[in-house]
């Protein structure tokens, strides 16, 4: 059964050509085009060269945006002692120990980001059913296992993103709102992209980077210019 497009959709869809766009001219574009009843995030959507069901294949780490999300990021830190007293004086929505464990099994899921100490993980470890669907699982490769608390609170407050490619190799990521200007996107786009250059898997063979569509929440795909976005230079995105 082939979805219905909206008479919105199809109007913006009209507005982008079958063509790789420079990336300003992109995120230019993806302003216009985010004329949902909402603020629209910006997204990223990647095609990748690598087969993420081999474990040398796989992407997952952490991207700091230089412009921020655009969101207010709700913390929550799982930890004990002194470091309960210290997430709560970094700026953490939500501290405690094994009483916010009960909470979280109970249905509490008041946050976006889960921090935890190394020491609480074997305790923090039987909510995985609930926590690893919704992607707020501690590891230690997405910087949310640590002793650094206040750290890792700033961090991510700032603007630092978890993601991981999925089955088929695809990174899906939002970096930014879209009413930031074309510039703020174009830098937090571009600390993705060299996030991700550096985090190339080591049994990625052949081309590396297939496809690169940005668009808003309820935009049409535009096409992203792989190498002009790569040989940019971070100065010139600035």
């Amino acid at each position: 059964m082939t979805k219905k497009v909206s008479r919105r959709l199809q109007a913006l869809q009209e507005k982008v050509e079958d063509r790789d766009y420079q990336p300003l001219d992109a995120l230019a574009l993806l302003k216009e085009t985010a004329t949902a009843k909402f603020p629209e995030a910006a997204e990223a959507h990647i095609r990748l060269g690598i087969d993420p069901k081999y474990t040398d294949q796989q992407l997952r780490t952490t991207v700091a945006l230089p412009k921020g999300t655009g969101q207010i990021v709700r913390v929550a830190v799982i930890a004990r002692g002194e470091k309960v007293t210290e997430a709560t004086n970094a700026g953490a929505d939500l501290a405690g120990s094994e009483e916010l464990i009960d909470e979280i099994q109970k249905g509490m899921m008041d946050f976006d980001k889960l921090i935890a100490t190394p020491d609480v993980m074997p305790q923090v470890a039987k909510l995985g059913k609930l926590l690893g669907p919704r992607g707020l699982m501690p590891s230690p490769k997405g910087g949310t296992v640590t002793f650094d608390i206040a750290s890792a609170i700033a961090e991510f407050k700032a603007g630092k993103l978890e993601f991981r490619a999925d089955r088929t190799g695809i990174v899906h990521v939002m970096f930014g709102k879209a009413s930031f200007s074309p510039e703020d996107l174009l830098v937090n786009l571009k600390a993705l992209q060299e996030t991700i250059d550096r985090n190339r898997p080591s049994g990625a063979k052949g081309r590396y980077w297939r496809t690169f569509y940005v668009s808003a929440t309820m935009g049409p795909a535009i096409k992203v210019d792989i190498s002009a976005l790569r040989d940019l230079k971070l100065s010139e995105a600035a």
